[in-house]
Order: C-alpha cells, then sequence, then structure tokens
C-alpha cells in the first residue's frame, strides 16, 4: 500500500504498559506434560534453523539441512508416537555463499532456504549491491529473504526513505518472500520499532523481524510485543496477515513456549503456522530435543548428545 505518513505519525506505545503485559507471558500461562511436548513439536515446525558463522563450511551447511529434515532422534520419534507428522524445521537460514550447498541438500524435501541479504547484518554496503545481493540469492534457489533495514532512517524519523528501500528490496525478492529484519536493539525507542514496523508492512515485507541476532540486545518479550500488536493493527487497516520473526536470544524450550503463548493470545491460532511464525533459532532446537527426552524417559541427559550440527 502506499505509505501513510498520518498512520505512521498516529503510533503511540506505552512503554511501562507494554512491559507490565509482557512480564505475564511466563507466568499467567502454563502447559505440562503431554501438552508441553505438543507445544514443543510445534515450535519445531516454526524454526528457521540458522547458522550464520564466519567459518560456516559446506559441510556444516549439510550436516544442518539433514537435521532440518529430521530434527528429532529416530528414538523420540517412536516414543512420542509422531512418525505419521513428518516433522521437519521451517526453513533453513544461511548466508548467499551456502544457498546453493542448502538447497541441494534440502531438495524433495519441501523445506524452503532463506537467505539473509542486503549486506547483513549491518546493511551497509552500497545500496545497488544490496539489491544484487537479494537477486542473486533468489537466483541461486533462496524462495525466502531476509533482509536488514538501514537503522539511521528509523532514528532520523526518514519514514519514506524507509518505504522507499523496503519496496525496492520487496521487488528485487520477486516470489519469494521477504522478512524486514529490525534490529530493534538499535532503534532507540519502542515508539521507532512500533512505526518501523508499520512502514515496512506498508511497503511489502510478509514477515516483519526482531534482530539479526548479532546485535548486543536481540529478541525480547517488550519489542516482540510492540511489533505483533502493530501487526494486529495492520490486519485491522487492511485485512493483510504479516507473519513475525523473533531472532536471537531464545535458545531455551521455556522461552519458545513463553512466545508461542504471546502469539495466541495477541494474534491467534492462525498465527502458530510456519507461515505467520517462525522462530529464529541455531541452539533452541537442541534444547526442545533435551526437554522432549525428559519426557519420554524421565530423566534429562547432556546437551552434547543433541548436537546441531
Amino acid at each position: 500500500m502506499p505509505l501513510d505518513l498520518d498512520v505512521v505519525a498516529s503510533v503511540r506505545v506505552n512503554t511501562s504498559a507494554v512491559e507490565r503485559r509482557a512480564a505475564t507471558f511466563g507466568t499467567r500461562r502454563s502447559v505440562k506434560k503431554d501438552h508441553q511436548a505438543a507445544w514443543l513439536l510445534r515450535a519445531i515446525s516454526l524454526m528457521d534453523l540458522t547458522t550464520l558463522s564466519g567459518d560456516d563450511t559446506k559441510a556444516r551447511v549439510r550436516r544442518l539441512c539433514a537435521k532440518a529434515r529430521h530434527p528429532l532422534r529416530d528414538d523420540l520419534v517412536e516414543a512420542l508416537g509422531i512418525a505419521d507428522l513428518n516433522l521437519t524445521t521451517g526453513a533453513v537460514c544461511v548466508y548467499h555463499e551456502m544457498v546453493e550447498t542448502a538447497v541441494a541438500a534440502l531438495e524433495g524435501s519441501g523445506i524452503p532456504v532463506a537467505a539473509v541479504s542486503t549486506g547483513f547484518p549491518e546493511a551497509l554496503s552500497p545500496f545497488h549491491l544490496r539489491v544484487k545481493e537479494i537477486e542473486e540469492s533468489v537466483r541461486a534457489g533462496a524462495q525466502e529473504i531476509d533482509i536488514v533495514i538501514s537503522r539511521r532512517h528509523v532514528l532520523t524519523g526518514d519514514w519514506q526513505a524507509l518505504y522507499d528501500e523496503m519496496a525496492t528490496y520487496r521487488d528485487a525478492c520477486g516470489s519469494a518472500h521477504v522478512k524486514a529484519i529490525l534490529a530493534t536493539g538499535q532503534l532507540g525507542s519502542l515508539r521507532n520499532v512500533a512505526r518501523a514496523s508499520h512502514v515496512c508492512m506498508m511497503a511489502g515485507a510478509d514477515f516483519i523481524k526482531t534482530s539479526t541476532g548479532k546485535e548486543s540486545v536481540n529478541a525480547t518479550l517488550p519489542v516482540s510485543l510492540v511489533m505483533v500488536r502493530a501487526i494486529r493493527d495492520y490486519q485491522a487497516m487492511t485485512g493483510q496477515m504479516i507473519g513475525f520473526k523473533p531472532a536471537g536470544g531464545i535458545s531455551k524450550a521455556k522461552d519458545a513456549l513463553v512466545y508461542l503463548s504471546m502469539m495466541k493470545e495477541e494474534l491467534g491460532r492462525d498465527w502458530l503456522e510456519p507461515d505467520l511464525f517462525r522462530f529464529g533459532a541455531s541452539s533452541l532446537l537442541g534444547d526442545i530435543e533435551r526437554q522432549l527426552e525428559h519426557h519420554v524417559t524421565g530423566r534429562y541427559s547432556a546437551a552434547f548428545r543433541h548436537g546441531i550440527s
């Protein structure tokens, strides 16, 4: 939709109210036993299993893809009675250099490859190169592109520049889904987070995402609550359902349960599907597998028995 500066200017955030509400998600709701296991299995299906390290190799990416295809050990699948689910993660997320390797490793699985792009994580490379990087990743087979916005546009209130940037990225993605990374830890205020969320959605983002995972402050519940309420407001205004992806710092199964609870309470059951909700995760799967083993056996195993790659 066209940029509506009146809508952007009208956005307000009551920070203390947001913080109070966010603090309730981990205390007001809990799931136990079989219900907890079911929620954790749902969390696995919502993961963008990720490796974004300078020492990534093709062998590591292939191992990650194998884990995405079979996220749980066979003995746990059998014990849980879920063989017929054909459980996989939601996607595998890599740098552009590893897209072709991941696409080949996931062939026939139906698991999409997501590529971080646009000068990830800082978005400070020349603009035409950021656009070219998107096009190259799509050409290599990436079905999802995680772009990084220019934080300076938010910090200076240049909403037209942010809108134009996001719209250009949307066009470059073609049929690929685009996730807009806001890098919320660097935006200065919750109001800036809310306004940037609205602008990116207006410009065509399929998802809005909290963080690159490389900032000193990544996904937090207050930030996430502001973003999901922006999604709710945008749906009320346009009828469009936009996805949400928290990333960075979500490494424990209990954290995943809190986020799932927030999504269900704030946006409803429709947002507990991979097309509208993802976790940006690298170590989360290992802890979930560990919790599921405890559910089956009553014993906690060592973390090294649940390696990712």
